[in-house]
């Protein structure tokens, strides 16, 4: 059997493991040039891992790309989709690939040409010039870089609605679970096959993807100045449509971590960047607290006491100047006495304390979703992130 040469690597990214860095090294071999969709093409016979099919009909509005030596499925999305981060989308056109690590030169890809408008340019300034590593390695030694935010971080983002969940779900022409194959299931898991109410005639195509949204808490309120927030929203996992027909879609829960149920909305996907862990240094206590600095005002599910990867949302956002990949310092005040001991109350001073670092993930007009990157102690309601 063939084997292939040492593989090239390249930097784990997303869903968990890495878009499809790996390329096997072997020897190309001829294959079809890449070309506009001509009907059913057939496949030269090449040496591959995977049982590639050896003749495709390219659908309306894709294009056919032969695997050349070095390619890699984060490459080739940047060259058609002006995206490498949507790698998934060629991918999940190409199932036939097993483990999207290691494509071969000869396999053919379908790739979806309509899809490059929705991911060009959706990648943040601060990761778009990121590039996978091809240094040579020994694969057994691989570590997965730590990342300040991952897709698995995404499907479990919440974020406020200011008028309100269902408000959100209108402007945001959104679907609705309506059903699903096993009447007895109330929470539905990855894997599992679903209805929703848009179809055919609503644009719904087989391969759509949909994001899951659950309305989670309503009414929220500022914990300091009982201002009005609006009702939080949270992002639960994907669907992939299957079977489209003219007024309803079947589909499958393609990626949750939290429970789908009926009636949760869905609002078209589009791949989001994983963002590299980059930690602050200036941590010295005392902390400089910027003016009018944000605090968090909610948690994810709830929480009052938040560490290490949970969400959080802050008072600021877009508005006063917060974007996507700013880091913050979490920071607590302290008021120690200082004066003699049968007056403690009326001689104090005042510090603050370095309590953990956090990433803006998601901006609105007024609120701010991050995620906790490093605490040093549980992160409180009222508690101050600053620039």
């Amino acid at each position: 059997m063939h084997q292939p040469n040492r593989p090239s690597v390249g930097r784990r990214r997303a869903l968990a493991m890495a878009p499809g860095l790996f390329v096997a090294l072997a020897l190309a071999v001829p294959g079809l040039v890449a070309q506009e969709p001509a009907g059913t093409i057939k496949v030269e016979a090449h040496s591959s891992k995977w049982d590639y099919p050896k003749e495709i009909t390219v659908p309306e509005g894709s294009r056919t790309h032969i695997v050349e030596k070095g390619d890699t499925l984060w490459d080739l999305s940047g060259k058609y989709l002006g995206n490498p981060y949507a790698w998934p989308q060629i991918w999940e056109l190409n199932q036939w690939i097993k483990d999207p690590h290691w494509i071969y030169p000869g396999d053919p890809l379908i790739i979806d040409m309509t899809r490059a408008v929705a991911t060009a340019g959706s990648v943040p300034e601060s990761v778009s010039g990121l590039q996978p590593d091809r240094r040579r390695a020994d694969p057994s030694a691989l570590r997965r870089p730590e990342l300040g935010f991952a897709f698995q971080d995404f499907i479990q983002l919440p974020f406020f609605a200011p008028d309100g969940a269902e408000a959100h779900y209108k402007n945001q022409g959104a679907f609705t679970l309506t059903g699903n194959r096993r009447d007895d299931r109330q929470h539905l898991a990855e894997g599992e096959t679903v209805y929703m109410n848009g179809g055919s005639e609503q644009g719904v195509k087989v391969g759509d993807r949909f994001l899951i949204l659950k309305t989670v808490a309503r009414k929220i309120k500022h914990p300091a100045t009982k201002h009005k927030l609006g009702d939080v929203v949270q992002q639960v996992g994907v669907i992939r449509v299957v079977t489209p027909q003219p007024k309803g879609s079947v589909a499958i829960i393609e990626r949750c971590l939290d429970g789908v149920e009926v009636g949760d909305h869905l609002v078209r996907f589009t791949e989001p960047a994983n963002m590299p862990l980059q930690l602050r240094k200036d941590i010295t206590d005392p902390v400089k607290v910027a003016p009018n600095s944000p605090v968090v005002v909610f948690a994810r599910d709830a929480h009052q006491h938040t560490a290490n990867g949970d969400m959080v949302i802050v008072d600021k956002g877009t508005n006063d100047g917060l974007k996507v990949g700013d880091v913050l310092l979490a920071v607590r005040t302290r008021t120690f006495p200082v004066g003699p001991d049968e007056h403690p109350k009326n001689a104090t001073e005042t510090t603050t304390h370095y309590i953990g670092q956090a990433l803006v993930v998601r901006t609105d007009a007024q609120t701010a979703t991050c995620r906790l990157l490093r605490t040093t102690e549980e992160i409180l309601l009222g508690d101050t992130l600053t620039r």
